[in-house]
């Protein structure tokens, strides 16, 4: 089962759950989604009427958690952490693999200092570790470690919820691959119209060709010859007779 396969089933079960409870209650259900070893979108779950109903109450905590896990950072869960409830080990985790896929998604080639800056990683092989056990083998992300230079080079990453304002850029990019596919296609078919042409034009030569070849033997097989005998002086001068063929 591929992973959007999987992440499908996944999130019905959280939306079914998250949309028969209510308040407070809300808040094991946020700490167990974004616990999830293979839950990487959030969207839905935010979009569930009760967990938007946590807007401005006493426990809208879990909603800001939610979107954090949706769209957020290593780095933007530091600088709030002093309003967020303290994360535990699994939510820790997940939140640097979504790290790593909202790094990815900008740039296929990720230096190692930047990773290891973002991801709070002390050294290369801890990095290294990471990439490969939690990133690679969950299959989020599949790439090269190049440690010569001292990088990562993305060849896939797993998509993440879309921002705001972030899907007007993707219908743009989407409506330009369009435009250019189609143009494509025109060129493509006009060269195939052109090579239909150059065939078929090929092929009235040839027939061409053929045609005359068969007429010339033809008027060769039609023609007569007779034998003419001519005479000729030899050295001593006496008259040899010669005979040749003509029409």
């Amino acid at each position: 089962m591929d992973i959007e396969q999987k992440q499908e089933e996944i999130i019905d079960h959280f939306v079914k759950q998250a949309s028969s409870l209510e308040g407070s209650a809300l808040g094991s259900l946020v700490v167990e989604a974004t616990s999830h070893p293979s839950l990487f979108a959030f969207s839905e779950i935010l979009a569930v009427p009760n967990v938007l109903q946590l807007e401005g109450t006493e426990t809208s905590v879990n909603l800001d958690v939610l979107r954090l896990f949706s769209q957020g950072t290593w780095s933007d869960y530091k600088r709030d952490a002093s309003r967020l409830p303290q994360l535990v080990p699994d939510q820790v985790l997940k939140l640097k693999q979504l790290t790593v896929l909202t790094l990815a998604e900008t740039n296929k080639v990720l230096p190692y200092d930047q990773l290891m800056q973002e991801l709070d990683v002390i050294n290369v092989r801890e990095l290294e570790d990471f990439l490969i056990n939690e990133c690679m083998y969950a299959g989020i992300v599949r790439g090269k470690l190049d440690q010569l230079r001292k990088c990562f080079e993305v060849q896939f990453a797993a998509g993440r919820d879309p921002r705001p304002g972030q899907l007007g850029s993707m219908i743009h990019t989407l409506s330009n691959w369009l435009d250019t596919s189609n143009n494509l296609l025109i060129s493509i078919q006009e060269k195939m119209k052109w090579a239909d042409t150059m065939t078929e034009l090929a092929k009235e030569h040839k027939k061409e060709v053929e045609d005359r070849v068969e007429e010339v033997k033809k008027s060769s097989s039609h023609k007569k010859f007779h034998t003419v005998t001519r005479p000729t002086l030899t050295s001593g001068g006496t008259r040899r007779f010669t005979p040749n063929l003509v029409e």
